[in-house]
């Protein structure tokens, strides 16, 4: 299946929308790869403890909190990167979920440093054909998650 690759900068408190919606909604997308990197790197750049979450509806702010419980969360990825890389090197740690979905995801950026520094992140993304029956099921649990609501999938 084809990959589709995704880049971008996300300043501090940022909530990004990334547009994949179709009218037929027969096109399906998983995550297969998330990163993310310093906006400035080395002496004198900016430090990070960047949160970077991907969710399956709107976001209306960023915030520093994971909850894997969280049916809408598609992603989440902490950054660390203090300016002295001798004694604090970048750690960098990633989860996805392997869920198929077909509408747009929002991308947030909370930094717990105080200098509020910008990331950039990649993500690649599985394009998936989907027939009737998976673009139903996949329809159907987007509206489940925009509404609240509990329809059964």
């Amino acid at each position: 299946m084809p990959i589709k690759s995704f880049r971008g900068l996300l300043a501090q408190d940022a909530v990004d929308i990334v547009t994949l919606h179709t009218n037929t909604g027969s096109t399906g997308y998983r995550i297969v790869k998330f990163k993310l990197m310093p906006h400035l790197f080395g002496a004198g750049s900016g430090e990070l403890e960047s949160i970077v979450k991907i969710y399956k509806t709107p976001q209306l702010s960023a915030d520093e909190y994971i909850d894997f419980s969280d049916n809408t969360l598609l992603a989440a990825a902490i950054i660390n990167n203090e300016s002295n890389a001798d004694s604090y090197p970048t750690v960098l740690t990633t989860v996805f979920d392997n869920e198929i979905f077909n509408q747009d995801i929002y991308i947030t950026h909370k930094n717990q440093h105080p200098d509020a520094a910008s990331v950039s992140y990649y993500f690649e993304l599985e394009q998936i054909k989907l027939d009737l029956q998976e673009n139903t099921v996949a329809t159907l649990k987007d509206i489940r998650n925009i509404t609240g609501g509990t329809a059964l999938v």
